[in-house]
Order: C-alpha cells, then structure tokens, then sequence
C-alpha cells in the first residue's frame, strides 16, 4: 500500500515537473518570436526522426504533410498574411519522405514563389526547390516547366526561362511544345501573349486535374486583364464622340462602338455556357460580376481590392483532392 502511495507521489511529481516545463517552453518560444502562433512552432523538423515514427508508411505520412501545406498556405492567403513562415518547412518535410511527390513540387514551387500575401515571397527557394525535385525525378519534364515559369513570372529572366524549357525538351517523352516555347522565351521575352502560350501549353499536356483547372482560370484572367482595358479605352472614346459617359452597353452597341454587350469568361455548367456581363460602373470603369469566380485577375476588380493569385472558390476541393491515391 505505501509503496502504490509512493509511485503516485512520485508520477505526479513528475507530471507537475512535465507541466511546468511545457509551460516555460512556450514562453520560451513566444518571446523568442512573438509575432508566431504555436502553430508555426510546434512541428519535427527532422526528416530523419518522422521516417522512424512513420513506422515504414513514409509515403502516407508524406500524403499528410502535404495536405498540411494546402490547408496552410490555404489559411494563410485567405487572411492576406506577410509571413508564411511555416511554408518551406513543411515542404521540405513533405518532399524528404517522398521525393517523388510531383505536385507538391508543380504547386509547392508556386506557393513559394509568389510575392506576400499570396505566398511567401521566395522565388529563390522555389527554384531551388524545383531543383531539387529535378535531382530526385530528372525524367520529369513538367519540373522543367515549373522551373521555368518561376524564372519568367517571378524572376522576369526570360532568357533563363527559354533555357530551361530548352533542356526539358530533350527528356524522354516530353511533349513537343517544350522546344517551340524555348525559342519563343528566348526570342521575345516577356508578354501577356507569351504567358498564354505557357499556359495553354500546360493545358495542352498534364493529366493532372488540379493543374489542367488551374491552367484555365489563369488563361481566363488573361482574357480579363486584356479586355477591361480595351472596353475602358473604348468608353472613353465614346464620351470623347458624345460628351458624355454611356449608362449601358446597349448605348455603345447602338452608337457602333461595340458590336455586343461584353461578357466576361466565366463558365457556369454546363461547360459551353456563356460567361456574365461586365459591369459599366457610372464613373467609366469596368468590373466584372463575380471576382470569385475569377482568381488571378488583375484588372476589373472593385476600387481597394487587391489582385489575387489564390483561388477562393477551390480550396476546399483542393484540400480534399490533393492527395495522390497510393
């Protein structure tokens, strides 16, 4: 009987001890960095060590670290955070357990690279992150695209851009477009119809559900951010003629302007349906209806909005989808 009251003396000794310790290690830690939330701090930082908890299931537990980098760049781009501090981390970790996890290379290079508070800010890194994936997958050419699309939309280095699309092209089974996009890259340089090209080329050849829909809103947010300031050019035109700004579309077609009211890219199901109209706002500008509806856009936002390169509308079936069935 004594000795069972001893060993309980004893495990709660030991339990206060562990209480108090956790306890001094978060204000350990807060001070350390105060603008971080435990949840930046408390994660394994050695591949090594989450190989042996794993017990052999590497693959899956690289599957949920993955998921963990969607769901955190996810949260963090919603709230427009400047700091993404957990965000290489976390693929680092995810790409050690599995460094043939292709998209966390094709989006997690993405992640990084864009400028806050779409993304960390570290093209940088993402490149060498791409490099890396290139290492371990060097039969992979679409790693040569995702590289080259950071050095050409994030680092504005065409002609490194047309290299590296240039060196993906004579990898086995890499698609032809790889070569003709290279010499494009390296002969003209930066341009919204040189970004179509990549994109419709990235359309052309994944397989990748996730990649190919997101190939097709940048595609239609190019088709915004080429048309607000055509209709804006042509509303001005029309109040130079007139003397006054147009109320409606209607007004343009009927003086010529236009040939019909402009509808923006959107498509609702069925696939083929037509997209909304734009909005003549009274002051001049255009807006379209539904900014949700289209992420990555630059123009015909509302005044104060900011541009934005996460897309709202699919990141919960991006949480849900992600994982590679194994």
């Amino acid at each position: 009987m004594r000795q069972g009251k001893t060993t309980l003396i004893v495990f709660s000794v030991l339990l206060a001890l562990a209480f108090g310790g956790s306890a001094w290690e978060n204000h350990h830690l807060t001070r350390l960095r105060p603008e971080a939330s435990l949840e930046e701090t408390l994660y394994i930082t050695s591949p090594d060590a989450l190989r042996r908890f794993s017990l052999g299931y590497t693959g899956l537990m690289a599957d949920i670290y993955w998921t963990r980098v969607v769901q955190y760049y996810g949260n963090k781009s919603i709230h427009h955070s400047q700091r993404f501090d957990l965000l290489k981390p976390l693929l680092d970790m995810t790409t050690a357990l599995d460094p043939h996890l292709i998209v966390a290379y094709d989006f997690g290079s993405t992640f990084l690279a864009q400028q806050p508070p779409y993304g960390a800010g570290r093209p940088d890194d993402a490149i060498e992150f791409v490099k890396r994936g290139i290492r371990d997958n060097p039969d992979e050419w679409g790693l040569y695209r995702d590289l080259a699309f950071i050095y050409y939309f994030e680092k504005g280095d065409y002609s490194t851009a047309g290299m590296v699309m240039e060196r993906g092209s004579h990898l086995p089974h890499a698609h032809p477009f790889m070569r003709a996009v290279a010499a494009t890259l390296l002969q003209r340089g930066g341009s919204l119809e040189m970004a179509r090209v990549l994109w419709q080329s990235v359309l052309a050849t994944t397989n990748d559900d996730l990649v190919r829909d997101n190939a097709i809103k940048h595609l239609r947010a190019l088709e915004v951010d080429e048309t607000v300031p055509r209709l804006e050019a042509e509303v001005r035109a029309y109040q130079h003629k007139t003397g006054a700004l147009p109320g409606r579309f209607s007004e343009m077609v009927a003086a010529g302007f236009l040939r019909d009211v402009p509808l923006d890219p959107v498509a609702k199901v069925p696939v083929d349906s037509i997209g909304n109209p734009y909005k003549l706002m009274p002051d001049g500008r255009i807006e379209v209806e539904d900014h949700i509806d289209l992420p990555f856009i630059t123009r015909g936002l509302p005044p104060g909005m900011q541009p934005s390169i996460f897309d709202y509308s699919a990141s919960k079936s991006v949480t849900e989808q992600n994982t590679p069935k194994r």
